[in-house]
């Protein structure tokens, strides 16, 4: 428990590494693009919400509507922003990678061997690009082999009263993976060890993703997710991996 604390607490901390010299550059492209798609996302609710809930609640399930509606409110939501979260982090993955390394040496005094946060306009950062949208390609494709039965679930009628707690745990684990993969990459580590990396830490890894998952449900607050995601999973891979 003490280390899911300590996890909650990295994302957390991510607001003040944002600002520090050096990083805020790289936080205005992951800004911009987080405030505009989550702001498609709360209009695409406003505008939807009540029809896709009439059409999952079964009609003879009419009488649980009280207890049923807030539960698929929730699904909904986890949903769509979960959606609109990869896109982001696809866009903006290039950037994100620099964020995490800016981060990284601001808090160790030492820059990841793999980037260079300071060549943006140049033949390092095209390769970064390629890099890191083509681990994002990967992610979203791991992802999508647990969005099958998550959907099945949903759809399901009676069963998916546990969706909620379903897309709760998957979006949390899928958040913490996403976003530790930007400094463990840095380093050279591939996405079947960022996984080991995560199951190694998995309590802590968790409060983190917890917290994104926090952050990423709020509203407005959702604009910064991004860049405060990144800067708490950095600074979360750095303690870890000087202990």
């Amino acid at each position: 428990m003490i280390s899911y604390l300590k996890g909650l607490d990295d994302c957390f901390s991510g607001f003040r590494m944002i600002f520090k010299p050096g990083a805020r550059k790289f936080v205005i492209v992951p800004l911009m693009i987080n405030t505009g798609l989550f702001s498609a996302a709360i209009y695409i609710i406003s505008q939807y919400v009540d029809s896709w809930l009439e059409s999952l609640l079964p009609g003879w399930l009419a009488w649980l509507t009280w207890l049923i509606w807030p539960l698929f409110f929730v699904t909904i939501l986890l949903l769509v922003f979960y959606s609109f979260t990869l896109v982001a982090n696809l866009i903006a993955a290039p950037f994100n990678s620099l964020l995490a390394g800016r981060v990284e040496m601001n808090l160790t005094g030492q820059q990841p061997v793999n980037i260079n946060a300071e060549k943006i306009l140049s033949l390092a950062f095209a390769r970064l690009a390629v890099r890191s949208v083509g681990a994002e390609v990967h992610k979203i494709f791991y992802f999508l082999i647990w969005l099958i039965p998550l959907c099945a679930v949903t759809l399901t009628p009676v069963i998916n009263i546990i969706a909620p707690f379903c897309w709760f745990v998957f979006a949390t684990w899928s958040l913490t993976l996403e976003y530790t993969e930007y400094p463990l990459a840095n380093r050279g580590l591939l996405f079947s060890e960022v996984r080991q990396y995560n199951r190694e830490n998995r309590m802590r890894t968790l409060g983190l993703g917890t917290g994104i998952f926090i952050l990423t449900s709020i509203p407005f607050v959702n604009f910064l997710a991004m860049p405060v995601a990144v800067a708490g999973a950095t600074i979360l891979t750095t303690k870890t991996s000087n202990q």
